[in-house]
């Protein structure tokens, strides 16, 4: 079983609405990692936490549809007898067998997390399948941005290392969730809406994007490489994801004007999906069709759906295709 060895993390207050990236993120590793800590010292001992607590002391969005409280603090332990025993504490307690010190990641004295990994694992029985996807890209992307996670690897390796290790676990419940999630869940995406983009679009039959493509010798005026959400480099069309960042931040929305021109300029055609484009079954198929039309258009061939295929089905095609090659 490959797991990264025990590390220190870069060190969230009540969970109000789940935050979806960047400051909030972090606002929400502080608040966690704060309220983690007094109950440690309240209770007079080093705690270690999973589930969506983990999650939040190392960076990673939280699944909006969990059935978890998310107001709660998760702490896990191995064996039932080392179970947290306090009344009025706001510390719900999980048994899982699999803890060592080498799935275990230090946040301060007092506040350990467990290993992403495990707790991709963990949340199988707790959010629906395409979630349990979503969060899946959110682990890999996570763990390779912050160096004390990454521990020298880059994202492909970190992928690597998150199938070997849910596969090398086994007994756990919701183990057969997770190995036809794995095949879903790419290394690279940016945003937990870009993969329900990609998942979208891979539903209607579109064949597999490049995620977070480097543009070839394509720069912006400051000199760093362009790059896309989602591309079909063969054929030069792209899919972009625009949160609302993108509307509201005079720099990011600059930034995309230059880029989206600079590569039209190059013969791309680049296709810009919102909320709006995953609001419903019709918005969803709408936007896939333009972009099977584009590319077709531009000689890809594949059988385009024009009912999607549920996630589950799509999951279980590709883990019999991955069978057969195997």
């Amino acid at each position: 079983m490959t797991c990264a060895p025990m590390r220190a993390a870069e060190s969230v207050s009540e969970n109000g609405p789940v935050p979806a990236m960047g400051e909030s993120i972090a606002q929400r590793k502080r608040d966690t990692a704060q309220r983690c800590t007094e109950v440690a010292k309240r209770l007079d001992r080093r705690l270690l936490f999973g589930m969506t607590t983990s999650l939040a002391l190392q960076s990673v969005p939280l699944p909006a549809d969990c059935d978890l409280d998310q107001l709660a603090l998760h702490a896990v332990c191995s064996t039932r007898d080392k179970r947290i025993r306090a009344r009025n504490e706001e510390v719900r307690t999980h048994i899982w067998r699999y803890v060592t010190n080498e799935n275990v990641v230090r946040i301060n004295r007092h506040v350990f997390a467990l290993d992403l990994f495990h707790v991709w694992a963990q949340m199988a029985v707790h959010v629906p399948f395409e979630s349990l996807v979503v969060l899946g890209d959110a682990i890999v992307t996570a763990t390779a941005k912050q160096s004390s996670l990454a521990n020298n690897r880059d994202i492909l390796a970190v992928h690597r290392d998150f199938a070997a290790c849910i596969n090398g676990l086994v007994g756990f419940k919701g183990r057969s969730r997770c190995l036809r999630a794995l095949e879903l869940v790419v290394p690279g995406a940016d945003s937990p809406k870009e993969t329900e983009e990609r998942i979208s679009l891979l539903s209607h039959g579109i064949p597999q994007p490049a995620v977070n493509y480097t543009v070839p010798d394509a720069l912006f005026d400051s000199g760093f490489p362009m790059t896309l959400d989602m591309a079909w480099p063969e054929y030069k069309v792209a899919v972009e994801y625009d949160g609302d960042h993108h509307r509201t931040s005079k720099t990011q929305w600059r930034r995309d004007r230059e880029k989206r021109a600079r590569l039209i300029g190059r013969r791309w055609t680049v296709f810009v999906a919102t909320a709006a484009s995953l609001a419903d079954e019709d918005a969803r198929a709408e936007f896939a069709f333009n972009v099977a039309r584009e590319l077709a258009r531009r000689g890809a061939v594949f059988e385009f759906r024009v009912i999607a295929m549920t996630i589950e089905q799509l999951a279980e095609r590709r883990l019999k295709e991955s069978r057969r090659r195997s």
